[in-house]
């Protein structure tokens, strides 16, 4: 399922925090949006799974304008890692896992066997398996980041859009879980804030500044010392990584002032 922006605005208080963006992400694709703080990638993520609508422009799901499907086809089609996501009950975590077959169900209905193998399947994608009976609350914000990721694999969705999904994570957990995004088979639209992991999970690049899209394309093609000084305001040297040959950056930081 190919999800796409159609020339999307979002302006809230007169001020457009996303402007005419025209961004597309094929199919089984990996896009990363990066770009500093403020600049409009949690905005943009935030029209896809309708948190927001926009002041012009549209979200489109296979060329469909994402506002004609109904609430439960938008939830089969997209599942969404949030920025501020949380869990305010203090549910198992198998419980919270199981969330996300809801909708799939009408009222009440219990999970079926293939339902419950599912719920399985993810908490040990994500390295939870062994949390299953523990209350959500108890746990870290790593822990409790990887079930709501694994809340969203239960969803079966097309389309999965996360926001900074690797907060909170060590680098184990970081790598495994962008490893698994690479290999979902999933239309995936991820915020990420660390460009060396951007470069090696991401298939393609969007890069907003101001609320607007300033580059797009590989990597290899977005990620040059010349962009990250323009965008981000950092000196960077990119090199080769030695095995895959993608980009990695390699920081300088200014001088200390002079007293």
């Amino acid at each position: 399922m190919e999800l796409s922006f159609d020339e999307v605005t979002v302006a809230v208080n007169g001020r457009n925090l996303v402007e005419s963006l025209s961004l597309r992400v094929g199919s089984g694709e990996v896009v990363g949006l990066v770009g500093p703080n403020g600049s409009g990638k949690s905005t943009a993520l935030r029209c896809v799974y309708r948190a927001l609508t926009p002041s012009g422009g549209a979200v489109r799901v296979d060329r469909l304008a994402l506002t004609s499907l109904t609430p439960r086809e938008s939830a089969r089609a997209v599942a969404a890692l949030t920025q501020d996501g949380t869990v305010d009950l203090d549910f198992t975590v198998e419980e919270v896992v199981a969330l996300g077959r809801a909708p799939h169900l009408r009222g009440n209905q219990a999970l079926s066997g293939r339902e419950r193998a599912l719920v399985a399947r993810a908490m040990h994608r994500l390295d939870v398996a062994h949390l299953a009976r523990r209350g959500v609350l108890t746990l870290s914000g790593g822990e409790r980041q990887r079930v709501l990721v694994a809340r969203a694999l239960v969803q079966e969705p097309k389309i999965l859009v996360l926001d900074e999904p690797t907060n909170h994570l060590d680098v184990r957990h970081q790598i495994e879980l962008l490893a698994l995004l690479r290999g979902a088979g999933l239309t995936v639209l991820v915020v990420l804030h660390d460009l060396n992991l951007a470069a090696a999970a991401c298939d393609r690049l969007g890069v907003l500044a101001h609320g607007r899209l300033v580059a797009t394309g590989s990597p290899g093609e977005v990620l040059t010392a010349g962009l990250v000084r323009e965008v981000f305001g950092v000196e960077a040297t990119v090199v080769p990584h030695p095995l895959t040959g993608g980009p990695q950056l390699l920081y300088t930081l200014p001088a200390p002032p002079m007293n």
